[in-house]
């Protein structure tokens, strides 16, 4: 079979709540739908986010990449030459992450459905549960903890809070608020979306030890440039740093690497570009003794999926971080992972066991 036709579609759903970051607030997820279609009609499905703030696109740069510049280079390949078009597409223009990740993981989806087996099979087929952590956006310490309680009364053991507005002491009594209301037991994950630089950063983690708030992990504490930085948070506290925005490519992934400027690595197909590339992250950290976490961007499930079909599929990927689509108003997806409370599954259909997309 051979790529036939590349097409784009504009997606907006609105959120039930305001999702506030340090780089952000979102009130609408707006994205890019790809539909490749093969010569024997099956077709595959992928989907790219315009997150300006990470990765520098929108919903108008990527469309011009995957039509104009993207398509042109890959219909008319053959889906057995895998290989080929990863390359095309890797080669085809520079950065563009998330244009590249649409297309990657709809060819993936279409070589699985070819295979008649699901993704995260195709891929390794390690595992074929996950379970999600909840993200509970910044916000005033009490909103913050009515929200971590909702959540955990949703069955949801593990909270992702958003921190890195405001100064150090805004952070300190936002996670006491929430410790305050939910306990010790569920596990609380941070992520300051680059808010802090490395003092503050230390300062505030060393506070949070010595106060026994018991947090997991302390995502991107710095600015994504700053892997000295991130070195200099890693080796002053005892709670494990990942590196997110620090890390797009298999190059940033081997600095941080050899200089040991992170415990953790978070992978992002809308950072690396797709499945191909994620892959090649996730084994270099493997053999450098790293695990990692799979995370998205605001996503519909469409890029969920694919996300949590490689994630499912790899040993070394052992955190994951996939509520975007329980966020959202509506769901425009038949098919696809589905979501039990916090657990997630996959159906036996092949590829991304997406049957259809109601916009069409």
């Amino acid at each position: 079979m051979i790529i036939q036709s590349i097409e784009t579609f504009d997606v907006a759903i609105p959120l039930t709540k305001p999702f506030k970051t340090a780089l952000r607030t979102v009130t609408t997820a707006y994205s890019v739908y790809v539909k490749i279609t093969s010569s024997g009609g099956v077709v595959g499905y992928g989907e790219a986010p315009p997150t300006h703030v990470i990765t520098g696109e929108s919903i108008a740069s990527i469309k011009y990449a995957i039509n104009e510049i993207i398509a042109p280079q890959l219909i008319g390949l053959q889906l057995s030459d895998s290989e080929r078009i990863f390359q095309k597409l890797n080669t085809s223009l520079v950065r563009n992450t998330s244009a590249k990740a649409a297309i990657d993981m709809a060819v993936h989806d279409l070589i699985a459905r070819q295979s008649g087996i699901p993704l995260y099979q195709y891929l390794g087929g390690y595992r074929n549960t996950l379970e999600t952590d909840f993200t509970v956006s910044v916000n005033t310490p009490v909103e913050m903890a009515d929200d971590a309680e909702r959540y955990i009364n949703e069955g949801f053991r593990v909270l992702k809070v958003k921190v890195g507005i405001g100064d150090m002491q805004d952070d300190i009594a936002r996670l006491h608020a929430i410790r305050d209301r939910i306990g010790k037991v569920p596990k609380l994950r941070l992520d300051a979306n680059q808010g802090w630089n490395a003092k503050e950063a230390v300062r505030a983690i060393r506070t949070m030890e010595d106060a026994g708030l018991e947090i997991e992990l302390v995502e991107q504490p710095v600015l994504a440039h700053d892997i000295e930085g991130l070195k200099y948070v890693t080796d002053h506290t005892d709670t494990p740093i990942m590196a997110d925005e620090s890390v797009f490519s298999v190059n940033d992934a081997k600095r941080v690497l050899e200089m040991r400027a992170a415990d953790l690595i978070n992978i992002k197909l809308m950072k690396s570009g797709g499945i191909y590339n994620a892959k090649k992250i996730n084994i270099l950290a493997e053999a450098n003794g790293i695990v990692c976490m799979v995370g998205s961007m605001i996503e519909t499930k469409i890029g969920i999926t694919a996300a949590a079909h490689f994630a499912a599929s790899q040993p070394n990927i052992q955190y994951f971080d996939f509520d975007a689509p329980l966020m959202l108003a509506k769901d425009l997806v038949v098919g696809g992972v589905i979501y039990e409370g916090s657990k997630m599954t996959f159906t036996k259909d092949p590829g991304l066991g997406i049957s259809r997309v109601d916009m069409e």
